[in-house]
């Protein structure tokens, strides 16, 4: 697993929630609020993807990531660790 895989990880799922993104190209810089995304959909999108990384962990160490490039960082560093 790598971060662009993460990258497009988020992007499948921010387009089944957000069907308007499907021809979106998702990078890095992208903000998932500014795509579109209320709270509940960020939500659900972070929810369907710990589900696909097979990740389980508390919400609250989720918090902090500015963009989707920093979110798969994160996420990136948690499956290194597990």
């Amino acid at each position: 697993m790598n971060k662009q895989r993460i990258i497009e990880i988020i992007g499948m799922h921010a387009a089944e929630v957000l069907p308007d993104l499907a021809d979106h190209r998702f990078v890095e810089d992208d903000r998932l609020q500014e795509l579109g995304a209320n709270s509940v959909d960020r939500a659900e999108i972070l929810n369907m993807v710990l589900d696909s990384l097979s990740l389980a962990i508390p919400r609250v160490e989720l918090f902090g990531p500015r963009n989707i490039g920093e979110l798969a960082d994160l996420l990136l560093r948690k499956l290194q660790s597990a």
